[in-house]
């Protein structure tokens, strides 16, 4: 009777961790047991590399939490964010998870996950500078630095009169804009205040523009099964406390919510 007993325990726990089980299957993923994950690797505080040469961010930690809840291990392949899109679509990672913008424009050639995170665009401006601009208006005539490929980008072009300068990443357009070789930068307000409370970078914040934006997760359009359960794992996350948890640990705030 003991045996029995043992063995309807043993089935039944088995039956429990079967169900409580990711299923990665029709996951369309690169490399099975794993979650690939394209970012730049500099772009703080969402993904960058520290002192020690770790990867770390607010990205990193969420595609991290989302992997984890998919049963699947996180791999990283880092690569400057002109050619992040056409990397997700020539298959060198299973997702993006960098800050990247749901517009119309980009969901005519890749899915997105629910947002993530919402955030507006800010003006950068040296910060021994009289130079105060409050609107795109203010930038016509002036060098403004921005990532290539960016939606920051794009809206300054859009705004039109703008001498817009172009970089591989954040870093080096903050760089020329503190030894004034640009009178401004434009880039994501989350960005500008982790920079000013956690670096030495004599920039400030300036006009914060529009509506705040929602950030998600980018996966190719034909992989419908690895969208559906990263939805589902961002609400997992969002439930249990950890979003929160990661979302104060880099802002001090709850990011999720415009």
């Amino acid at each position: 009777m003991r045996s029995l007993t043992l063995l309807a325990a043993t089935l039944l726990t088995a039956s429990f961790t079967a169900q409580a089980a990711p299923s990665t299957t029709n996951l369309g993923i690169i490399t099975p047991g794993t979650l690939t994950i394209g970012m730049e690797g500099t772009y703080p505080p969402f993904t960058y590399k520290d002192a020690q040469g770790n990867l770390t961010g607010f990205d990193v930690d969420i595609a991290r939490a989302v992997a984890a809840k998919l049963g699947l291990k996180s791999q990283f392949v880092l690569t400057e964010f002109s050619g992040i899109l056409a990397g997700l679509q020539a298959n060198k990672y299973d997702v993006i998870v960098n800050q990247i913008g749901i517009t119309p424009e980009r969901q005519k050639a890749i899915a997105f996950s629910a947002p993530y995170a919402y955030s507006s665009p800010q003006i950068i401006v040296k910060k021994s500078g009289s130079f105060a601009p409050k609107t795109l208006a203010d930038l016509k005539g002036k060098r403004v630095g921005v990532g290539l490929g960016s939606n920051f980008e794009q809206q300054l072009t859009q705004a039109g009169g703008i001498n817009v300068v172009t970089y591989p990443g954040a870093p080096e357009y903050l760089a020329d804009l503190a030894a004034g070789r640009l009178d401004a930068a434009y880039n994501d307000r989350l960005l500008v205040g982790y920079l000013i409370k956690s670096q030495n970078l004599p920039i400030k914040g300036a006009g914060v523009i529009g509506q705040p934006e929602a950030v998600g997760i980018a996966i190719k359009k034909t992989n419908t099964g690895l969208k559906a359960a990263i939805d589902k794992a961002l609400l997992q996350i969002k439930a249990d406390g950890t979003y929160a948890k990661i979302s104060r640990q880099w802002f001090g705030q709850d990011v999720s919510k415009p």
